[in-house]
């Protein structure tokens, strides 16, 4: 039983170290996407960039957010290709994948964005008021607001001078 689970436990380490060995291969370092700003909001527009197909037509693919395609230029040196999207202002928050393919070998590679509802600089604190439809009948006048204050102390006396008949057993 022992020599059994020795053999898998040896099995399952060979298969992880060829996998981690081939990673690389169209991963991300060595030439990847590079994502900037790295963290925007919903309506923000996304620059990206890579240096892995060297200057040749490469396809972006930002539909993870839902911007759709992109076609990524090659810069005066042909070393970079660069392209721009905006992220919908209906954009979720979250992680998203950003893919580009490389025109010439079919190459993909990948980087990501992280969508938030608060800006990176800074914070964002709510503005105006909140229309829920209650309130506001009598305004700020004082003379309403003590009718009102007084209306409900004549009110509490009346209930609590009939509960105690009640408990005295007088009836109403």
């Amino acid at each position: 039983m022992r020599r059994t689970a020795r053999q898998l436990t040896a099995t399952a380490l060979t298969v992880a170290a060829a996998a981690l060995a081939a990673a690389p291969a169209h991963g991300t370092s060595g030439g990847g996407l590079e994502v900037s700003p790295a963290s925007v909001v919903p309506g923000g527009g996304v620059t990206v960039r890579t240096a892995a197909c060297g200057g040749g037509s490469v396809t972006g693919d930002a539909s993870a957010v839902g911007a759709g395609s992109l076609s990524l230029v090659p810069d005066a040196h042909g070393q970079d290709a660069t392209g721009r999207f905006r992220v919908p202002p209906s954009a979720q928050p979250g992680t998203y994948e950003i893919t580009a393919t490389c025109g010439g070998s079919g190459r993909r590679i990948t980087g990501d964005l992280v969508v938030t509802l608060t800006p990176v600089r800074g914070q964002v604190h709510p503005r105006g008021s909140v229309k829920t439809g209650v309130g506001g009948a009598l305004g700020p006048d004082p003379v309403q607001t003590a009718a009102g204050v007084a209306a409900l102390a004549v009110a509490a006396a009346g209930g609590t001078w009939l509960l105690h008949r009640r408990a005295r057993g007088d009836g109403i």
